[in-house]
């Protein structure tokens, strides 16, 4: 896999050469993240070149991306719960301090996290460098990107989208 995608995750999303994407969705792409540290982090990303953060768009296109946030944030959820047992909730954050992107981060929680973490954000896996190379989202993830796939396209079909 080529980091292409990585300079620009809309742009490429756009023209379907993002190998994250998972699902266009109404007001962007739900991918799965460059890493699954926490299995079945996911991103939703803006189908708008040029947005930064949410009060760029409408306030039309706002709530169809908050929307499209909380879709998501159920087909993680209950994909997670399947996969796994000590699955504890999903966070929902929409940051942007590093990516100049419109971006939210859907992020399952686990009771196995460690104790250190698991009341903070999970950026924290980040900031202590407890995330490494051995993350990397590769084939060993396609099941999955396929249980996420199906269940978003479930999750899409209930709200008539």
């Amino acid at each position: 896999m080529t980091d292409d995608f990585r300079h620009d995750r809309v742009g490429t999303a756009l023209a379907g050469t993002n190998p994250m994407v998972l699902r266009r969705m109404r007001a962007g792409y739900a991918v799965i993240a460059d890493v699954q540290h926490l299995p079945g982090y996911c991103v939703l990303i803006s189908d708008t070149p040029g947005v930064d953060q949410l009060t760029d768009l409408t306030p039309d296109r706002q709530l169809l991306f908050l929307e499209d946030m909380a879709l998501l944030g159920r087909a993680v959820s209950a994909v997670c719960a399947r996969r796994d047992p000590q699955f504890r909730r999903i966070n929902l954050e929409i940051q942007g301090n590093t990516d100049a992107f419109l971006h939210a981060h859907v992020t399952p929680r686990y009771h196995w996290e460690p104790d250190d973490i698991v009341g903070w954000p999970a950026a924290l896996h980040h900031w202590t460098k407890r995330v490494g190379p051995e993350h990397a989202t590769g084939p060993e993830h396609d099941e999955l990107r396929a249980e996420l796939r199906t269940e978003l396209d479930r999750q899409l079909r209930l709200v008539g989208g």
